[in-house]
């Protein structure tokens, strides 16, 4: 009988040594301190945490979360204490863990982008993560993520602050994918992550009012898995740098075909709200998945979906 070959779980991503390939993807996760109640946070691959802004943010009015078929819309507007309290109150109880710490940054301005990258880099935190689904204020509130040429100026700024890894965050609500996730590698990204959600909407027949206070929202869960598949798929081909693949990942085996159409590392969102323990029983999924395939390292799934 054939001995089985234990599985190696380590991805190499822009430079940084993951123990597996499972990131809690922004927004959802927090600062992790409810989901440390549940398990050891030194289990995962990373944590993003919940998205920063320079000054504190107390988000939109209410209702702000709405469930919708197969997913969730969200409206939550950026709430969060700020970089400096994250770098004081946060960051610390994060650096007890065995864990790659990610921070995702949101900016009205190129340069809100720079400085709080300096400040993060300083304070330690592993790779930034660029949302540039955001409002340009200096361009009449267009979002950076929908231009080529803004996604540039803004990873180009962040770059030039930091020495730590770069990753912007694409949205998908864009014509061409790749033309953005080209940009971004030529201002010199280190790496990729998308997708950010789907702009969605839904309305009580009733009352005949979006449910969301904002009246659109983005749409996240299992329903835009087709979507981050494709998209993920596109960008690895167009670029050369390592991609994290978002986007409605429940278990392991949504997380090994993310993986196949392209992604290095996978983050895990909306799939926290219906359990905490997600993240763990996707490392769990993917650990079985190489237990039973000729690949055996987590690694070389990447890209290894097999054309028709």
């Amino acid at each position: 009988m054939e001995e089985k070959k234990p599985v190696d779980l380590r991805v190499d991503f822009a430079g940084i040594r993951f123990k597996n390939p499972v990131v809690a993807a922004s927004g959802v996760f927090g600062f992790g301190r409810e989901y440390g109640e549940y398990y050891d946070l030194a289990l995962l691959g990373g944590i993003c945490v919940k998205g920063l802004t320079l000054e504190p943010r107390l988000g939109n009015k209410p209702p702000r979360i709405a469930e919708t078929p197969m997913g969730m819309l969200n409206s939550v507007g950026l709430q969060n204490p700020g970089v400096e309290a994250f770098v004081r109150d946060e960051l610390p109880f994060l650096r007890c863990y065995d864990t790659v710490v990610i921070a995702n940054i949101s900016g009205n301005t190129v340069e809100e982008y720079a400085v709080m990258a300096g400040m993060l880099s300083e304070a330690g935190v592993d790779l930034i993560e660029v949302n540039v689904s955001c409002p340009n204020v200096e361009a009449g509130g267009m979002q950076f993520g929908t231009s080529a040429a803004s996604v540039a100026s803004v990873t180009e700024a962040v770059k030039k602050r930091t020495r730590i890894p770069v990753m912007p965050k694409l949205s998908p609500n864009v014509t061409d994918i790749a033309e953005i996730a080209r940009a971004a590698e030529a201002a010199g990204a280190d790496a990729i992550s998308l997708i950010n959600t789907l702009q969605g909407m839904r309305i009580d027949i009733n009352t005949r009012k979006p449910v969301l206070y904002n009246n659109t929202g983005g749409l996240s869960g299992p329903a835009v898995l087709p979507v981050a598949v494709r998209m993920v798929w596109q960008v690895s081909a167009a670029v050369r740098i390592p991609v994290l693949g978002i986007g409605g990942i429940t278990n392991g085996s949504t997380a090994v075909e993310m993986m196949l159409a392209g992604a290095s590392l996978v983050g895990v969102g909306t799939a926290c709200f219906e359990d905490p323990y997600a993240p763990v029983k996707i490392i769990r999924g993917i650990e079985e998945y190489l237990g039973g395939s000729d690949i055996k390292a987590a690694g070389q799934l990447t890209g290894k979906v097999v054309h028709n």
